[in-house]
């Protein structure tokens, strides 16, 4: 079989779709690459199979793995045809038995090709890659039937590795057309939405407020360009005196403020008052980290009521999502100008948040975003930050903690990176606490902190055009 009956084939049994798609990452797609089916087709599936054994018949491999779930039943008849080994790796964590991620009898050291369908962004490439790689397993190339990304050959060789398609979104298009399947119209519509998916690589996170519906998502970038910073200070401080001596130092340098109220000693609402009038005075977001976790008809009463009424005065607060999207509902319903933060990830050693949890929350996130306006996470390192980062859609802050100007950890098991790796990894605005109030000159170092960040950002916007 050639290109030209593939595309038509997949065409013919409805693998190839075009109309009004959300994808993962939230984007509107003009058409669909869907190949769950063709293990309904023998004889299609056979033929796939020869072609994908022709296109790495000149590839070095002693195993071979699919990504699950498609492509898990067409690398098994790739290996039964070569007569290699198949392993896979399991998408859920198992939490019993044996436990064991990677299924099938491999050594150290042997070289692996991965099969998939379709390429996208090159994400889901990356996370198989670094499972195998912590196995001892080699991986250098990946073969899939579809590559419909933007620029997933680029993104994987940036990252050391090889992809090998049978057929690209151009390669279908341009046959489709040829035969009167879709319009020149369809054609252009669809050239154009990879060609944007290419520029938008290149947007720099100020411009993604053109992206975002949700009003407080929009003052906050604003806000961010006009004072020039994307800090956010962390103050936990007991004491009020000391707590307002060092907004005095710090105000002008920070975006938003971010409190735990409820750590406030001699707490009444005249605190409250004075810390609306200094949000005023040194222009600056109020975000209180209450980190609301419990069913809706309680956090509605938390968020709202109480000696604390944090409803009133906090533009920001944070979520965690591990009682569902019925806990946003609580907080927000009835409730104009307020948003939140949900915790997509945590800097302390040995959280339970797994990349599970994590996709789940910025999917919700995503469906809610007239009251979400970014998440919380943490990456060890540049690789984790972008990860991360790659999976939150355009119009949502990535906010990060465990930021300091050097990379390090405290004997609380909380670790740190670095402010130039944060920001160069993607992250929105960086959270920083102790590093700086705790700190001998105060106002020096959050200057530090604040030039710091936005430099990196200034510099990744110069480089990016």
């Amino acid at each position: 079989m050639n290109k030209e009956k593939l595309i038509l084939q997949l065409k013919e049994i409805d693998a190839i779709k075009f109309g009004s798609f959300i994808l993962k990452s939230g984007i509107i797609s003009p058409f669909y690459i869907d190949l769950r089916d063709i293990v309904s087709y023998p004889l299609l599936l056979d033929a796939i199979t020869d072609m994908l054994i022709e296109n790495v018949q000149d590839k070095e491999f002693d195993i071979i793995t699919g990504i699950p779930y498609t492509a898990l039943p067409i690398a098994a008849l790739v290996a039964y045809k070569l007569n290699k080994p198949l392993i896979y790796t399991r998408k859920e964590e198992k939490v019993y038995g044996i436990g064991k991620k990677v299924i099938g009898n491999f050594k150290k050291g042997v070289k692996c090709l991965v099969i998939d369908d379709v390429i996208t962004t090159g994400e889901s490439k990356i996370e198989i890659a670094q499972s195998l790689e912590k196995e001892g397993i080699i991986i250098t190339d990946f073969v899939v039937i579809v590559d419909r990304s933007a620029n997933g050959e680029k993104f994987l060789k940036e990252k050391g590795y090889q992809l090998h398609s049978l057929i690209t979104i151009q390669n279908i298009i341009t046959t489709l057309t040829e035969h009167n399947l879709i319009s020149k119209y369809k054609q252009k519509e669809v050239e154009v939405f990879i060609q944007n998916k290419q520029k938008e690589a290149k947007v720099g996170f100020l411009q993604q407020a053109d992206f975002s519906h949700n009003p407080l998502t929009k003052k906050l970038y604003n806000l961010m360009k006009e004072k020039e910073s994307n800090l956010i200070l962390s103050l936990d401080i007991e004491n009020q005196e000391d707590f307002f001596s060092i907004l005095d130092k710090v105000g002008n340098e920070i975006v938003m403020l971010k409190t735990h109220i409820d750590i406030i000693k001699c707490f009444n609402y005249d605190f409250i008052k004075k810390l609306t009038e200094y949000s005023l005075k040194y222009d600056f977001l109020l975000f209180e980290d209450r980190k609301f976790a419990d069913i809706g008809n309680t956090v509605r009463m938390q968020y709202r009521s109480g000696i604390y009424k944090i409803c009133d005065w906090a533009e920001f607060v944070t979520v965690h999502l591990i009682a569902g999207a019925s806990i946003l509902k609580g907080l927000f319903d009835g409730i104009s100008n307020r948003s939140s933060f949900l915790l997509a990830s945590m800097s302390t050693k040995g959280n339970l948040i797994n990349d599970a949890y994590t996709r789940k929350v910025i999917e919700i996130g995503k469906d809610h975003k007239e009251v979400v306006s970014g998440f919380i996470g943490f990456g060890q390192n540049e690789d984790e930050v972008r990860k991360l980062k790659r999976k939150i859609p355009s119009g949502f802050l990535l906010l990060m903690p465990g930021v300091k100007l050097e990379k390090g950890s405290d004997a609380l098991g909380q670790t740190y990176i670095s402010v130039k790796s944060a920001v160069r990894a993607g992250a929105d605005c960086i959270i920083v606490g102790r590093g700086i109030y705790q700190q001998r000159d105060t106002k020096e170092m959050a200057k530090l902190y604040r030039d710091t960040a936005w430099n990196e950002y200034v510099s990744i916007q110069r480089n990016a055009y």
